[in-house]
């Protein structure tokens, strides 16, 4: 199964027994016909609302009936609101997860799992490709990759925060992990450093303007394909994580604050280099999307609506491609794994396993 993107501007989605009915309109001027577009039930676990678009009440219940959440976002792909279905009646799992947050040791344990999972697989990919480049700034930034690692496998309580007294009068989510966030962050400024090195037209992705991360707000096309991904794949966990009936907005490594999904920013760590990285590396060097396909507007950039649908095209095909998961060893989807991390963090907190396992690949 994989998520249904309703990206056609005024739009009308109906239901029609066990399918939806996506009513597309057309365009006299340009030449379109309307249309409709049937799309199985079975074949959906996931809709996610582009702009304009309207679901009827009888889409919706059904939707919900069949425990598929719906999530929003705007027509420049930022996110809005979800509509989900009966919360998860599994109250012991998240109660482990508030005593786990109120836990100085082991929210920082957890934290460093995420931080670790996110860094090596993002070493890991430079690995991959430096196999093929042999470029020395990228063979420099892998072994200083090493090194940071090795500071957050070493990072304890003592030294994120002096006592343990201090602990206490923090939040523990956000104090011990303050120096393991600025890890966090040198990390990633060393990966992104050289990630322009892995896009065609190479050295530092040249002819994207790409010199390093830029978020808020995204100032060349390819900061704005790795935030737009990112958008999607928090979606993605945040689904996950109710399904396993977890509380998406108390986390570990990301500060728990109102409004802020938290958890789901946790656990999407060590799947952005191989999911929404990967595919960026893919749509540009294999040629999918090209610059023109870009809108710069008011010192941002943006996709067209074409352009986005080759993107969201290439992100299912890798949520849909399968991996041999590192801690269950059989195969499974991208989109399972992230499942299968949810359930072993639920796990951890329960006590039922000892130590939460990252998602890392070789």
């Amino acid at each position: 199964m994989s998520t249904l993107y309703l990206t056609e501007q005024l739009s009308v989605v109906k239901k029609d027994g066990e399918t939806l009915v996506v009513h597309i309109p057309g365009n006299a001027d340009k030449g379109i016909e309307k249309r409709a577009v049937r799309v199985p039930l079975i074949k959906v676990d996931q809709v996610v609302v582009h702009g304009d678009v309207t679901l009827t009440a009888p889409a919706l219940q059904m939707l919900m009936q069949q425990r598929i959440e719906v999530c929003f976002t705007d027509y420049f792909g930022r996110f809005v609101g979800r509509l989900t279905p009966e919360f998860s009646k599994n109250s012991l799992v998240r109660l482990a997860q508030h005593r786990t947050h109120n836990d100085p040791p082991r929210a920082l344990d957890l934290a460093k799992k995420f931080v670790a999972g996110k860094l090596s697989n993002g070493r890991t990919m430079l690995l991959r490709a430096n196999r093929k480049l042999g470029d020395a700034e990228m063979e420099k930034a892998i072994g200083a990759l090493k090194n940071v690692l090795d500071k957050v496998d070493a990072s304890t309580v003592e030294n994120a925060l002096g006592t343990r007294a201090q602990a206490t009068e923090l939040n523990p989510a956000v104090g011990v992990v303050n120096d393991l966030l600025g890890l966090e962050g040198a990390g990633s400024a060393m990966y992104f450093g050289v990630f322009g090195k892995l896009l065609k037209g190479a050295p530092n992705g040249e002819g994207w303007n790409f010199v390093g991360r830029a978020k808020r707000p995204p100032t060349d096309p390819i900061n704005a394909l790795l935030s737009y991904g990112y958008t999607i794949l928090m979606h993605k966990v945040q689904a996950a994580i109710g399904i396993v009936g977890l509380d998406p907005f108390v986390g570990y490594l990301h500060s728990s604050q109102y409004g802020k999904p938290a958890l789901a920013l946790d656990l999407m760590e060590e799947f952005r280099p191989v999911i929404v990285d990967s595919v960026v590396i893919t749509v540009i060097n294999n040629g999918v999307l090209q610059a023109n396909d870009f809108m710069a507007e008011a010192g941002t950039f943006r996709m067209t609506d074409a352009a986005r649908r080759r993107f969201l095209e290439k992100f299912e095909e890798r949520m849909q491609t399968e991996i041999e998961h590192p801690t269950f060893h059989y195969k499974a989807t991208y989109q399972r794994c992230i499942e299968l991390q949810v359930r072993l963090l639920a796990k951890t907190l329960t006590g039922e396993i000892g130590a939460y396992p990252p998602f890392l690949v070789r």
